[in-house]
């Protein structure tokens, strides 16, 4: 049986450039999409926030206007909570072991640019799935994590990879790239990656080598199931 961890953020907020907190958390269909894919997989599934942690949901992902209408934000309020038990208490991600995943993956929210942007541990997971050839997934935000990862000799492990993330002219529209202290594209960018921007808000992934990332929320359900694709190929 396929074994994926989710690497969820522990942040309920996320701190601008003028030092207030800007609620937040995970995005909830980054995270709910891809898990009720995954499940219907027949995947297991494991949850790890930094500390064990019980993330928080961002508030804006709930509503109708931001989850694609009353319908579809009452469909991911009902998976979360059938889910619940396991957002309730995450494993720490200081007692990850990656050899007992198959796949690992990062739903997005701005939560990741608070904590696991700069989490060691959250580091460590991501170098080690990625050279060992596991299938890595990246969604919207999430890929502010790949900040924290480096190897042994201070190099960045995703120096040359094309991904793509929430952009910086998405920041823009959503009216929070001037409050922000940095943009996630323009950091990967600054790291030396080779970021792809799609058209904004609208599915967009991209894959190089084992690495799997999604621009934006709409991108959830594609990006999951090309990994579940990925997955059957190798079996």
């Amino acid at each position: 049986m396929t074994h994926v961890l989710f690497v969820v953020s522990a942040a309920d907020h996320w701190t601008l450039n003028d030092g207030s907190q800007h609620p937040t958390g995970y995005w909830a269909e980054e995270l709910a999409e891809p898990h009720r894919l995954f499940t219907a997989a027949g995947w297991q599934i494991s949850i790890a926030t930094p500390g064990g942690v019980a993330p928080t949901i961002d508030p804006v992902s709930l509503r109708a206007d931001a989850a694609g209408g009353e319908d579809r934000a009452a469909q991911i309020i009902d998976y979360i909570g059938t889910i619940s038990s396991q957002l309730d208490g995450p494993l720490s991600l200081d007692d990850i072991t990656v050899a007992d995943y198959d796949v690992v993956f990062y739903p997005g929210g701005h939560g990741p640019m608070e904590d696991l942007a700069v989490d060691a541990d959250s580091g460590r997971i991501l170098t080690e799935s990625l050279d060992t050839g596991r299938i890595l997934g990246v969604l919207c935000h999430a890929p502010a994590a790949l900040l924290a990862a480096q190897r042994a000799d201070d190099s960045w492990p995703f120096t040359g990879y094309r991904m793509t993330g929430f952009t910086d002219a998405e920041e823009v529209l959503g009216g929070l790239a001037p409050k922000a202290p940095w943009l996630v594209q323009s950091r990967l960018v600054e790291l030396g990656a080779d970021f792809i921007a799609g058209e904004s808000f609208a599915p967009h992934m991209e894959i190089d080598r084992n690495l799997y990332t999604g621009q934006n929320p709409a991108s959830s359900g594609a990006l999951a199931e090309a990994i579940i694709a990925a997955v059957a190929e190798k079996a």
